[in-house]
């Protein structure tokens, strides 16, 4: 096992170009790409220690820059993958890819089942979720219970960098699309990202042991909830973090089994609480163990500008460690 040290970022670059070096099938088509992407998820080390961009690497008609066109680049993208290409879409944000929505939610993810499996759409639509720091209610949100409730559409949230690397190369073998939620305010995050290691989709991953209670959640909040956690710990109360990784599928087995454990469940996420996909995963433990459940997301506000508005909307440790001591208090 070889670890290198990478941001967010840079981890997602290296997976990408290992699979363009793989495939010949796999392009990236969005804007920005040429000069390696607007937060660079689209660079990766050479050999010599350089940084090069993807487009530097393949050439331009393997990393294709394009308009600002996001229903151009979604449907471009879809008939490349009919086509038999793997295409990587980038969309910059998440906001600004509801542009492009027909051609992924009524093409891309009913292709194989309306024409029998006759055709496949293997694309990985990359749409950055969730708070970016002063940039207000068109560039804040999280949108991933969406794209859950769409049959048809794997949906990926990697919260770290060796994450982001195993399940963008997992989601580029995938056969089928792939809604990968990135977080806007994650990509300079630095990890160990060991290239090797396989990240399968559908699998979760505790993060951390715990006998109190179950904190499930994903993307950015995976880092709130394990510094609640530590707080938390510091009190004498053990919470076991469970990050999702994928929402679709989800690893039932994975969250029922420490329910089983711990007899409570806390899902918290960056999303707005109201038909979050909290509810889905909250809904399914009380079913399936009947043990207690809340859940903890963010108001149904847009996010505001002002610092004091935004920090209304995070979903942050403090919060979460709250959220869990008014539990146990009344329990």
């Amino acid at each position: 096992m070889a670890l290198s040290r990478m941001t967010y970022s840079s981890a997602a670059g290296e997976a990408l170009a290992a699979a363009m070096r793989a495939d010949p099938r796999v392009v990236a088509v969005g804007e920005d790409l040429g000069r390696g992407g607007v937060f660079g998820q689209y660079r990766f080390r050479a050999a010599d220690g350089t940084l090069r961009t993807l487009q530097q690497e393949f050439g331009a008609a393997r990393v294709i820059d394009t308009p600002i066109s996001e229903a151009n680049i979604m449907g471009a993208a879809v008939g490349m993958a009919l086509a038999g290409l793997r295409p990587v879409v980038e969309m910059r944000v998440i906001d600004f890819a509801l542009c492009g929505m027909d051609e992924l939610v009524n093409q891309a993810a009913k292709n194989r089942y309306m024409f029998g499996g006759q055709g496949r759409v293997p694309l990985v639509a990359r749409m950055p979720i969730g708070l970016w720091a002063a940039s207000a209610a068109q560039h804040s949100q999280s949108l991933e219970a969406w794209f859950a409730h769409i049959p048809g559409l794997v949906v990926v949230c990697p919260a770290t960098p060796q994450d982001n690397h195993g399940l963008l190369a997992a989601s580029l073998s995938c056969g089928d699309p792939v809604v990968y939620l990135e977080h806007k305010e994650l990509w300079g995050l630095e990890g160990e990202v060991d290239t090797s290691l396989e990240v399968p989709l559908g699998r979760a991953r505790v993060a951390r042991e715990g006998r109190d209670l179950t904190l499930v959640t994903w993307s950015r909040t995976l880092h709130e909830s394990l510094a609640a956690a530590q707080a938390l710990a510091g009190e004498g109360i053990e919470a076991e973090v469970i990050d999702l990784r994928t929402l679709w599928p989800w690893d039932r087995d994975t969250v029922l089994a420490s329910c089983a454990k711990t007899k409570r469940l806390l899902v918290a996420h960056e999303a707005v609480q109201a038909a979050g996909f909290g509810a889905e995963v909250a809904a399914s433990v009380a079913e399936a163990t009947g043990c207690p459940v809340r859940r903890l997301g963010a108001p149904r506000i847009p996010v505001g500008y002002a610092p004091t508005l935004e920090a209304a909307a995070r979903i942050d440790a403090a919060k979460i460690a709250e959220c869990v001591r008014d539990w146990l208090r009344t329990a």
